[in-house]
């Protein structure tokens, strides 16, 4: 009898001390996360062109309140949040515009860069508006930028985000693919078009990872969260042409943002 009430105070000591280490640690990590100086920088991937709910101050770069890095800062509320992503963007743009908010305090930094460089809204109106033969050349096109110029444009770019913020962790986010193939869509552009816009995505993508590694960045691949929610699926994450507001094309939704970008960033924090 008194073994077992040994046995029962030991193992309520046990289960104490677990509950309060682990209350410890979860305390911890949020405390962490408190103190965490965040700058989001990019093009209308990371601004949340396409959620809607933009900040009239944003003007024409058009950041939201349900683009991932205002979700993430709303959810972790972090010291300090500095939300430079715009509309637009290309890799020169950032270095020239995006980066004041960087310095050796700052512990995290997001971006997704590199689509506007190698042309893909000029991709996707060729696509739209002429015939295949004129679209795959206009991809072919992006694909030898991408393969050839874009890396080095990357390069300047991480280069000058590692200056500024030597002890930041980088979390450098891809694109999505755009199409389901063999979807829902009846229209609009061939299975041939549609899967070589996929493949140039990939491409993008690959060449993205690969500079954010030699960088020492870590890399976040949306384009798996999004399997199942591209252009043509039963439930897109993605807009496709709108000719009403022409910009919001082929842009993720809020459901995107929340559901695809934001818990790739929660990840790999």
């Amino acid at each position: 009898m008194k073994m077992s009430r040994l046995v029962a105070f030991s193992s309520s000591l046990l289960l104490g001390v677990v509950l309060a280490l682990t209350g410890a640690a979860t305390a911890n990590a949020a405390t962490s996360l408190q103190a965490v100086d965040y700058v989001a920088l990019g093009d209308s991937y990371s601004s949340g062109v396409g959620s809607g709910s933009y900040d009239s101050a944003s003007g024409d770069c058009k950041r939201s309140s349900k683009a991932y890095p205002a979700l993430w800062a709303a959810a972790n509320s972090p010291a300090s949040f500095a939300f430079n992503a715009c509309s637009g963007a290309r890799t020169g743009d950032v270095t020239a515009g995006q980066l004041a908010s960087l310095s050796s305090s700052t512990d995290l930094v997001s971006i997704s860069i590199g689509g506007n460089d190698a042309g893909f809204a000029d991709v996707m109106t060729t696509c739209v508006l002429q015939s295949e033969s004129t679209c795959l050349s206009r991809i072919a096109t992006a694909r030898s930028y991408v393969g050839t110029t874009l890396p080095g444009n990357l390069d300047s770019v991480y280069s000058a985000i590692s200056a500024k913020a030597p002890s930041a962790h980088v979390v450098v986010l891809g694109y999505p693919r755009f199409y389901q193939l063999s979807g829902s869509c009846l229209a609009g552009l061939s299975e041939t078009e549609r899967a070589a816009i996929n493949s140039a995505s990939d491409y993008l993508n690959a060449t993205t990872a690969k500079r954010a590694a030699d960088h020492g960045f870590s890399f976040g691949d949306i384009a798996t969260k999004f399997t199942g929610h591209e252009i043509c699926s039963s439930n897109a994450w993605l807009h496709s042409v709108n000719w009403l507001d022409i910009g919001e094309s082929y842009h993720p939704t809020a459901a995107g943002q929340s559901g695809g970008y934001l818990p790739v960033l929660s990840s790999a924090v």
